[in-house]
Protein backbone atom coordinates (compact mmCIF):
# COMPACT_ATOMS: atom_id res chain seq x y z
CA UNK A 1 0.00 0.00 0.00
CA UNK A 2 1.04 3.33 -0.87
CA UNK A 3 0.31 6.27 1.55
CA UNK A 4 0.66 10.24 0.90
CA UNK A 5 1.27 12.71 2.99
CA UNK A 6 1.09 16.43 1.77
CA UNK A 7 2.27 19.75 4.11
CA UNK A 8 3.31 23.00 2.81
CA UNK A 9 0.00 24.55 2.90
CA UNK A 10 -1.38 28.05 4.63
CA UNK A 11 -2.69 31.26 4.04
CA UNK A 12 -0.71 33.77 1.96
CA UNK A 13 -1.01 36.99 0.26
CA UNK A 14 -1.28 37.25 -3.67
CA UNK A 15 2.08 37.52 -5.36
CA UNK A 16 3.76 35.46 -2.28
CA UNK A 17 5.36 31.45 -2.99
CA UNK A 18 4.69 28.50 -0.95
CA UNK A 19 6.59 24.95 -1.57
CA UNK A 20 4.32 22.04 -1.14
CA UNK A 21 5.84 18.45 -0.19
CA UNK A 22 4.69 15.06 -0.46
CA UNK A 23 6.03 12.41 1.70
CA UNK A 24 5.36 8.83 -0.08
CA UNK A 25 5.42 5.79 1.85
CA UNK A 26 6.42 3.22 -0.18
CA UNK A 27 9.58 0.83 -1.28
CA UNK A 28 9.62 1.49 -4.99
CA UNK A 29 9.18 5.23 -4.99
CA UNK A 30 10.83 5.49 -8.15
CA UNK A 31 8.83 3.37 -10.16
CA UNK A 32 5.71 5.65 -9.27
CA UNK A 33 4.72 9.11 -11.25
CA UNK A 34 3.74 11.61 -9.46
CA UNK A 35 1.41 14.69 -9.93
CA UNK A 36 -0.17 17.40 -8.05
CA UNK A 37 -4.46 18.23 -8.08
CA UNK A 38 -6.49 20.56 -6.94
CA UNK A 39 -9.87 21.37 -5.69
CA UNK A 40 -11.45 24.47 -5.20
CA UNK A 41 -14.58 24.58 -3.36
CA UNK A 42 -17.97 23.75 -5.21
CA UNK A 43 -15.59 22.74 -8.58
CA UNK A 44 -13.95 19.74 -9.85
CA UNK A 45 -10.34 18.84 -8.65
CA UNK A 46 -8.15 19.63 -11.98
CA UNK A 47 -4.35 18.72 -13.03
CA UNK A 48 -1.96 20.82 -12.01
CA UNK A 49 1.51 19.27 -12.54
CA UNK A 50 3.16 15.93 -13.40
CA UNK A 51 6.42 14.69 -12.89
CA UNK A 52 7.36 10.62 -14.30
CA UNK A 53 9.52 8.39 -12.03
CA UNK A 54 12.90 9.19 -14.09
CA UNK A 55 12.06 12.93 -12.72
CA UNK A 56 12.75 14.35 -16.40
CA UNK A 57 9.73 15.90 -18.51
CA UNK A 58 7.32 17.40 -16.53
CA UNK A 59 3.21 18.42 -17.72
CA UNK A 60 1.79 21.39 -16.47
CA UNK A 61 -1.76 23.17 -16.42
CA UNK A 62 -1.75 25.84 -18.29
CA UNK A 63 -3.08 28.44 -15.46
CA UNK A 64 -0.01 27.34 -13.31
CA UNK A 65 2.69 26.61 -16.75
CA UNK A 66 5.18 29.36 -15.70
CA UNK A 67 4.58 29.81 -11.57
CA UNK A 68 4.90 26.56 -10.49
CA UNK A 69 7.41 24.17 -10.84
CA UNK A 70 7.24 20.21 -9.47
CA UNK A 71 10.09 18.04 -8.67
CA UNK A 72 10.98 14.77 -7.28
CA UNK A 73 13.75 13.49 -4.97
CA UNK A 74 13.71 9.95 -5.12
CA UNK A 75 16.41 9.64 -2.51
CA UNK A 76 14.06 10.43 -0.04
CA UNK A 77 10.65 9.50 -1.34
CA UNK A 78 9.39 12.85 -1.68
CA UNK A 79 7.56 15.12 -4.48
CA UNK A 80 7.70 19.09 -4.44
CA UNK A 81 5.75 21.70 -6.06
CA UNK A 82 6.93 25.00 -5.59
CA UNK A 83 4.57 27.57 -6.21
CA UNK A 84 5.96 30.95 -6.70
CA UNK A 85 3.46 34.05 -7.41
CA UNK A 86 0.42 33.17 -6.19
CA UNK A 87 -3.03 34.24 -7.11
CA UNK A 88 -6.43 34.39 -5.56
CA UNK A 89 -7.49 31.91 -8.14
CA UNK A 90 -5.22 29.47 -6.64
CA UNK A 91 -6.79 28.82 -3.71
CA UNK A 92 -7.60 25.37 -3.18
CA UNK A 93 -7.03 21.72 -1.46
CA UNK A 94 -3.73 20.44 -3.19
CA UNK A 95 -3.15 16.80 -3.42
CA UNK A 96 -0.49 14.68 -4.59
CA UNK A 97 -0.85 11.44 -5.94
CA UNK A 98 1.31 8.43 -7.35
CA UNK A 99 0.21 6.26 -10.35
CA UNK A 100 2.02 3.40 -12.45
CA UNK A 101 1.15 3.93 -16.12
CA UNK A 102 3.12 5.02 -19.21
CA UNK A 103 4.15 8.73 -18.76
CA UNK A 104 1.87 10.46 -21.82
CA UNK A 105 0.36 13.68 -21.29
CA UNK A 106 -3.34 12.60 -21.56
CA UNK A 107 -2.87 9.91 -19.02
CA UNK A 108 -0.71 12.11 -16.86
CA UNK A 109 -3.62 14.65 -16.43
CA UNK A 110 -6.10 12.65 -15.79
CA UNK A 111 -7.60 11.72 -12.39
CA UNK A 112 -8.87 8.79 -12.96
CA UNK A 113 -5.23 6.79 -13.95
CA UNK A 114 -3.84 7.60 -9.90
CA UNK A 115 -4.95 5.27 -7.57
CA UNK A 116 -3.20 6.65 -4.56
CA UNK A 117 -3.82 9.79 -2.88
CA UNK A 118 -3.19 11.97 0.07
CA UNK A 119 -5.32 13.88 1.98
CA UNK A 120 -4.58 17.43 0.64
CA UNK A 121 -3.12 20.54 2.31
CA UNK A 122 -5.17 23.75 1.91
CA UNK A 123 -3.70 26.91 0.38
CA UNK A 124 -6.13 29.91 0.34
CA UNK A 125 -4.56 32.96 -1.32
CA UNK A 126 -5.72 36.51 -0.36
CA UNK A 127 -6.24 39.39 -2.59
Amino acid sequence: QVQLVESGGGLVQAGDSLRLSCAVSTHTFSTYNLGWFRQAPGKEREFVAAVPQSGGTTLYADSVKGRFIISRDNTKNMAYLQMNNLKPEDTAVYSCAAAVFLFIDARARNTRNYPYWGQGTQVTVSS
